[in-house]
């Protein structure tokens, strides 16, 4: 009896187990699906590594261009103490500590009778030279709050 039906019977195979010639459908979305993977998990990789940029945007130019240089330098050497070095240091606000002391030395000047220094006669400034030649940073301007 047995052998009867042993030369009739059908197998049955899982449904990804392709004939030979015809497409493996699995192995195609597999592919798809890791090529876009390996797509989005570097885009995300690449958008977390410019958030300390991205925050740093609105502080002062001296401040985004050195968080912008830190999170390049963790960027390039996987050292992930230089991007966090640079997402703490966009997270503060460093305080403007010479306009003060520019301030009090001015009025010092001023109380102790002495003549305020002459600017230099072959000082020109110019757009380029603007910020180095006064140091100071209108975080107004540089913030387009101007009213």
């Amino acid at each position: 009896m047995a052998s009867e039906t042993a030369g009739t019977a059908t197998v049955h195979y899982p449904s990804f187990i392709t004939e030979p010639g015809s497409p493996d459908v699995l192995f195609n979305v597999v592919v798809i699906f890791v090529l876009v993977l390996v797509f989005l998990i570097g885009a995300f990789y690449f958008r977390l590594h410019a958030l300390p940029e991205q925050m740093a945007h609105s502080k002062s130019p001296a401040q985004y261009q050195l968080v912008a240089i830190l999170a390049l330098i963790g960027l390039f050497t996987h050292n992930n103490l230089f991007w966090i070095v640079a997402l703490l240091l966009a997270a503060i606000s460093v305080p403007d500590f010479l306009t003060p002391l520019r301030s009090i030395a001015t009025s010092l000047q001023k109380m102790s009778g002495s003549d305020l220094p002459a600017p230099p006669e072959d000082a020109h400034v110019t757009r380029d030279t603007r910020a180095a030649a006064t140091d100071f940073v209108d975080r107004d301007a540089w913030e387009g709050k101007d009213a």
